[in-house]
């Protein structure tokens, strides 16, 4: 049985592209939901309508880095939360002190509102009015008010914290601060990564180097992108506050419902926080890659792709995570690996039949990041010469560390957009991104 046949076919008969979507295809989807997310917010669930919030954030880079002040940083992600305190000095360069890590609340357990914001604010104590302005990115759908805070609209990357959904997570925060003691935070400025990315990529133009726009992009646990609308967004017009000429835009893609999906996809959904939610997302972040690639390996066993001997030993296997993929791939003959100790046990075309069955996986998560950066950039109108292009500052470990995928999604885009429409960008990458553009965002 030759491998490389064996798994087309098997993806095929499950509805899964071995090849990946068609990046322009996507594209096309992607700008039907930007375009219809502006005008109306969807659904939920959403249907054939907007799936992607599009959340305005009513603020837009700053024209220099700010100068002689601090403000607390707090980075709560899909896995980790981090605090810190961010100072700027008369050059304005920033120093990033008192940095903590813990778990990221209600990743193990349902947690009330009350129970959820008094752990957030009982992670702080460390910072305990070293600062009186916080810059708090949150990385979860909010709709952002026109002061600056958010209020949460939905949960992904399966945390369990229902009571907090509708609450407004700026103000909630300060009131358990200042049942702690504290002195209440002048302001709390809630931005999502995606948004601090794209601020931290505007403070990389330096030493001769200017951008036409800007997008921040994440593919980590989850993924979203953020990019500069200077168009007319109808749904806020009736807010009656007045918008800026040009704001960045929150897309909430990893929202976009309209990508066909294969069998393991669906069952993975099922299985999940928010069944129904979150479909583009749960097809390539770093969440959920493992889990759905377990799902075909051991249906690809079943169904007599793998050796006798490996195909029961993968029966047995019950988790699956990106870095045992990773293991795998940097080190295909490894046998200290959760994958490379089944495979011994097997011959060679099991070895390249997981490889080419793991890979599919990642090769389908390029083509859906790279379609998701390359809709920001074209919705963005910018980038139509080569000495401005525009930046994309892109953070997540799945992006930056995942066998072959940063280098994929480059070649996409180089297609997609240069090549194809004469569009020019940067990938750009910063130590710390979130964490100083969440500072410069709590400075606004």
């Amino acid at each position: 049985m030759n491998p490389r046949y064996a798994v087309h076919a098997f993806l095929g008969r499950h509805n899964f592209q071995a090849g990946g979507p068609s990046v322009n295809s996507i594209i096309q989807t992607m700008m039907y939901d930007m375009e219809e997310g502006l005008v109306r917010d969807p659904s939920n669930p959403p249907a054939q309508g907007p799936s992607m919030d599009m959340i305005p954030t009513w603020a837009v880079p700053p024209k220099s880095s700010p100068k002689n002040k601090s403000v607390i940083v707090i980075d709560a992600g899909g896995t980790n939360f981090r605090s810190c305190l961010v100072t700027f000095d008369a050059n304005g360069t920033p120093t990033i002190s008192d940095m903590e890590k813990k778990a990221m609340p209600a990743t193990d357990r349902e947690y009330t509102k009350k129970e959820f914001f008094e752990t957030i604010a009982s992670f702080l104590d460390h910072l305990k009015n070293k600062a009186d302005l916080i810059g708090f990115c949150f990385s979860y759908a909010m709709s952002i008010t026109p002061e600056g805070d958010g209020k949460v609209i939905q949960f992904s990357k399966e945390i369990k914290a229902k009571e907090v959904i509708g609450s407004l997570v700026g103000e909630s925060l300060s009131d358990a601060l200042v049942e702690r003691g504290w002195n209440r935070p002048k302001k709390v400025v809630l931005l999502n990564d995606t948004t601090a990315a794209l601020l931290a990529g505007a403070s990389a133009a330096t030493n001769g180097k200017e951008y036409d726009s800007y997008v921040g992009f994440i593919l980590g646990t989850g993924m979203n992108a953020a990019y500069i609308e200077s168009g007319a967004i109808p749904k806020i017009a009736s807010l009656g506050a007045p918008a800026p000429e040009s704001q960045i835009i929150v897309c909430e893609s990893g929202k976009c419902n309209k990508v066909a999906r294969s069998d393991f996809d669906a069952v993975l959904d099922n299985s999940t926080n928010s069944p129904g939610l979150y479909g583009y997302e749960k097809m390539c972040s770093g969440a959920y890659l493992g889990p759905v690639s377990r799902l075909a390996l051991v249906e690809a066993a079943k169904e007599g792709l793998f050796s006798s001997a490996v195909s029961a030993k993968l029966a047995a296997v019950d988790t699956l995570e990106l870095k045992d993929m990773d293991q795998f791939f940097y080190g295909p003959y490894r046998t200290d690996t959760k994958l490379g100790a089944i495979l011994a046990a097997g011959n060679e075309a099991d070895r390249e039949t997981a490889f080419r069955l793991l890979d599919a996986f990642v090769e389908r998560s390029a083509r859906l990041a790279a379609a998701n950066i390359a809709a920001a950039i074209i919705k963005s109108g910018k980038g139509t010469s080569p000495v401005r292009p525009v930046s994309v500052l892109c953070e997540g470990t799945t992006f930056l560390r995942t066998h072959n995928l940063r280098e994929r999604v480059t070649g996409y885009l180089n297609q997609a957009l240069t090549e194809e429409r004469g569009i020019w960008y940067e990938i750009v990458t910063m130590d710390n991104a979130v964490t100083l553009g969440s500072a410069v965002a709590g400075l606004i």
